[in-house]
């Protein structure tokens, strides 16, 4: 029998001690264990953050969702830039290299939507140093996609931020962020021509990237999952558009929304709004949409009973494989 989707049955957080481990970190929604100082072991949890900041409540299935989402995205782009991943042990687990993280986000955007058109609306033709047309309305497609990178935070909120500044302050060097740059792009057409292939067009999304100590640049992280990117559907977006409808869209925005709608964006003094079991149910009914909608493959949803104990052996065989 599946468990039902509610906050109670979610994997929150995990608190393993791994062999071999070295360290841990917890991030916004993944509970990162460094192994060997080599190997980094991703638990993607059920958290959920937006603006940021991580909200109360677990979503049932988010954390499977976004883990094999990532992996199908990064095992169908293998041959445009190597990335970390050796393997995935479990439903919720990523195992890959460990390097060293750029310390920006390269955001690429193909349509005016989410931050960019909240900046925009408030009066801004510049994000990030790139110049903006005027007359845009929102979630309208850009003359042509452009690259608004951010600061990558530890903790708290990241920042944009100018290709000029980055290469200023020298957080990347010229050449590396060319290279970043040209990944970036290329991982965004690939991503867009999968997208339509499935009724879906690619708007925006993250790249994340690091380099090896013998300086190989990799693709790191999470790509293409509906944390990183956002998607609307192909069929009617054109109507929709020229009728000043909102995007039907398959994204993490409609939380961000929601969210806006009950006076939170992460800033200080704003109190988190209570989500409800039936919002948190239609926020993992999302996530599987998406997933299916976009892999073309069925979700099968994992069972909750005794999940801290599968992910963890079901790591330790996968690590004791690779020795």
């Amino acid at each position: 029998m599946l468990t039902k989707p509610t906050s109670q049955n979610s994997l929150r957080a995990t608190d393993y001690f791994f062999e071999g481990q070295t360290a841990f970190y917890r991030g916004k929604v993944r509970d990162v264990y460094t192994i060997n100082n080599k190997i980094l072991v991703m638990v993607a949890s059920d958290r959920i953050s937006a603006f940021d900041v991580v909200l109360p409540k677990g979503i049932p299935f988010k954390g499977q969702v976004l883990n094999q989402t990532a992996s199908y995205f990064l095992e169908a782009t293998r041959d445009i830039v190597p990335n970390w991943l050796l393997g995935t042990p479990d439903s919720n687990v990523a195992v890959g290299k460990m390097c060293n993280p750029f310390k920006v986000e390269m955001v690429i955007r193909g349509y005016l939507a989410g931050h960019a058109a909240r900046e925009y609306a408030s009066g801004k033709r510049m994000v990030c140093g790139v110049a903006l047309p005027a007359g845009l309305k929102e979630n309208d497609r850009l003359p042509e996609p452009i690259i608004t990178p951010t600061t990558k935070a530890a903790e708290g909120h990241d920042e944009d931020i100018s290709r000029e500044e980055i290469l200023k302050q020298g957080i990347v060097s010229e050449s590396d962020y060319v290279q970043l740059e040209n990944y970036t792009r290329a991982l965004f057409a690939r991503g867009s021509e999968m997208a339509a292939k499935r009724g879906l067009i690619l708007v925006d999304t993250k790249y994340e990237f690091g380099k090896t100590d013998s300086g190989e640049i990799l693709l790191i992280d999470e790509i293409h999952t509906p944390d990183s990117s956002r998607y609307f559907y192909a069929e009617g977006y054109s109507d929709r558009q020229e009728r000043g409808e909102t995007q039907k869209q398959l994204s993490k925005e409609f939380v961000r929304q929601w969210l806006i709608a009950n006076d939170f964006q992460g800033k200080e003094g704003q109190k988190i709004p209570m989500m409800d079991e039936q919002f948190i149910s239609e926020i993992s009914e999302r996530y599987i949409e998406l997933y299916e909608h976009i892999t073309g493959e069925q979700f099968i949803r994992q069972e909750y009973d005794e999940a801290e104990v599968r992910v963890f052996g079901n790591v330790q065989k996968f690590l004791r494989q690779l020795d």
